[in-house]
């Protein structure tokens, strides 16, 4: 697989995770940009370590997690924004990165024999 591929998802997931957190969490800006570097660090560190079938399913769900934190985000804005770009981006987030979100779990099911279970 092509590295920069790789860094580059890893590096969306790290964004993604951070953001999500804090966003669940109801934290102000700074302590995320901080935490950033740290949800990475962890991320990468746990991936890194992983080869093969392991790492393609760990891989699978930091992303769905990193997607459901975007589509989370962008829900957001439909509820707190009234300026049509953002509304038009987070639609288009929500529809593209829910349809990712299928495909990856599809992936993980018919690649590894697990099911998602919503919680």
């Amino acid at each position: 697989m092509n590295t920069n591929i790789i860094v580059v998802g890893i590096a969306a997931l790290g964004i993604g995770l951070g953001g999500g957190y804090f966003i669940a969490n109801g934290q102000q800006r700074t302590p995320m940009v901080h935490s950033m570097g740290s949800t990475m660090d962890d991320m990468t560190a746990g991936l890194e370590a992983k080869q093969g079938a392991e790492f393609e399913q760990a891989f699978i769900d930091e992303m769905i997690v990193h997607h459901e934190g975007a589509v989370a985000m962008a829900q957001m804005v439909l509820q707190k924004s009234k300026r049509p770009e953002l509304v038009q981006l987070a639609n288009d987030i929500i529809a593209a990165q829910t349809r990712e979100i299928d495909m990856m779990r599809g992936w993980k099911t018919e690649w590894f024999g697990a099911v998602h279970h919503v919680e």
